[in-house]
């Protein structure tokens, strides 16, 4: 018989029972036993919707042309298309009991103390597949998936819960699968991607997608939700906030300019989430999403926390010159022609020499750079870029990013050190970095690991004891409950995080 715990050899088991607070994992992923989520998907849908997953799992995992994948092509033809190279060995193989781990559920509840874990968020590799079927499937699609890892996962409810792919085609599609998940299915947070790729109906209209299909496939752009978006995604942003759902994303940017080398997955791989997530989140700042839904809490894994710190710091950088106020410095009406002429007249010297211009002359071509040649200047809300985020003052910028933001940071990623460096961030912020084991992947080729080198950055004083147990548990803590106040009832960590919270809310009133 094979003798499966390892407890005893575990680090990460190791660290977890120094802490006196419970760690929360919020991103490990799952594999699916194929048959099992195949016959829900029967039951649903029939061979066709089976058929119509496998193809969907496909054109997920691989780009095609002309029915070939990038290993079916030779090189020649690799560079003709400009085929990506797709992620590949992608999965932890060797280590043949962390793979049955993930696959199978029993193993995983009665593993999770080697991770040092006392509750996790799963991820089911196939959570999101379903929103690459075409509309006829997609949303029977994600509801077998979504009804398939509820109901396999129910019985461990109490330190494991899977997440509801939500497929964002539309804001009532999304609505629905919502309500079906949260209402239904009893889940309580939900996985969306980042966005959705949209045709260019300039380009469309004039090459329909039927006559002209190699066109059609590079004519989109990509829809964020938030920001120029064709549809109206409040009432679905509402639905969250109303059902106390946290939201997550896994979205990256492979593919995308920069992104799409014909040959090598890491070249593509290296700060795509973090990209695809910038992208994602900016639109819902700069769109007003996180002004008029100050409750909604959204957590971008996998790629890291310092972005988080970046953007916010340029937000607060870009919003001192760019106010409606400062925007004025860049006014072109409010440049003095007579002043200009006069040190044009002075200094000018050999290279004003044979060209004898009005002031109103000098001033268009010294004004006429390629920034300024518009055919009008903007007016009115087109100079309000920080409008529909409601940016008045920087505590506006922290409000809506710093406070609905949380950013899944992996155990060994040292750039965490920039989330919590309050020195650094305007008005003295640590960004919400929520630890985000990612076992399963490739990256862990070991589940118990993970929490172990995340303690490392502790005695490398990379971050402090401190930083570690917001990273661990209060960022985590803060970003299902502030969703969702009942989010941890019933669980078997229930009595720790109400004592750990009462301490720190007993802490709270004596400093204040």
């Amino acid at each position: 018989m094979v003798e499966y715990s390892r407890l005893k050899n575990s680090p990460s088991a190791a660290i977890r029972a120094k802490l006196n607070y419970p760690v929360i994992d919020t991103d490990v992923h799952t594999n699916d036993f194929t048959p099992a989520l195949e016959d829900y998907i029967d039951k649903y849908g029939g061979a066709k919707l089976v058929d119509a997953l496998r193809k969907a799992e496909s054109s997920r995992l691989n780009s095609k042309t002309d029915g070939k994948d990038w290993y079916q092509q030779t090189p020649e033809e690799r560079q003709y298309n400009r085929t990506l190279r797709s992620p590949w060995w992608a999965r932890v193989t060797r280590n043949t009991l962390d793979l049955a781990t993930y696959t199978l559920p029993e193993l995983f509840y009665e593993r999770q103390a080697e991770q040092g874990s006392d509750y996790s968020v799963l991820f089911p590799n196939n959570v999101l597949a379903p929103a690459g079927a075409g509309p006829e499937h997609r949303q029977a699609l994600q509801r077998a998936v979504n009804h398939y890892h509820a109901d396999i996962y129910r019985k461990y409810s109490d330190r494991l819960t899977p997440v509801a792919g939500i497929p964002m085609t539309t804001p009532q599609e999304a609505i629905e699968e919502l309500e079906f998940a949260v209402k239904t299915l009893g889940l309580k947070v939900i996985n969306i991607p980042g966005g959705v790729k949209r045709p260019i109906k300039a380009i469309v209209d004039k090459y329909p997608p039927d006559q002209y299909p190699e066109i059609a496939k590079y004519a989109s752009y990509i829809d964020f939700y938030g920001l120029d978006s064709e549809y109206d995604y409040d009432p679905f942003w509402a639905k969250v906030v109303e059902l106390g759902v946290p939201v997550t994303t896994h979205y990256g940017s492979q593919g995308w300019t920069g992104r799409s080398s014909i040959s090598n997955y890491m070249n593509n791989h290296i700060g795509h989430f973090a990209d695809g997530s910038q992208a994602f989140a900016k639109a819902l700042f700069f769109g007003g999403v996180t002004r008029r839904f100050p409750q909604l809490r959204v957590g971008m894994l996998e790629g890291g926390a310092d972005w988080g710190a970046h953007v916010y710091i340029h937000l607060v950088d870009r919003f001192s010159k760019r106010n409606l106020q400062a925007l004025q410095n860049y006014n072109p009406n409010l440049a003095n022609a007579n002043e200009l002429f006069e040190l044009f007249e002075r200094f000018g010297g050999e290279i004003t020499q044979g060209h004898s211009l009005s002031k109103e002359e000098l001033k268009t071509t010294v004004l006429g750079s390629s920034f300024n040649r518009h055919s009008r200047s903007p007016v009115g809300s087109e100079l309000e870029d920080f409008a529909a985020a409601g940016i008045e003052t920087v505590e506006d910028i922290r409000d809506r990013w710093v406070n609905s933001f949380f950013f899944g940071s992996e155990s060994d990623d040292r750039t965490i050190a920039a989330a919590f460096n309050d020195k650094a961030n305007p008005l003295g912020v640590k960004i919400n970095a929520i630890y985000s084991s990612d076992v399963g992947h490739w990256d862990v080729p070991d589940l118990t690991a993970p929490l172990a080198e995340s303690w490392e950055l502790v005695e490398e004083e990379v971050i402090s004891e401190a930083d570690f147990k917001a990273y661990v548990f209060e960022n985590p803590y803060k970003f299902y409950t502030e969703a969702n106040p009942d989010f941890f009832t019933g669980t078997a960590i229930e009595s720790q995080v109400q004592s750990v919270s009462s301490q720190a809310e007993d802490q709270r009133l004596v400093t204040a």
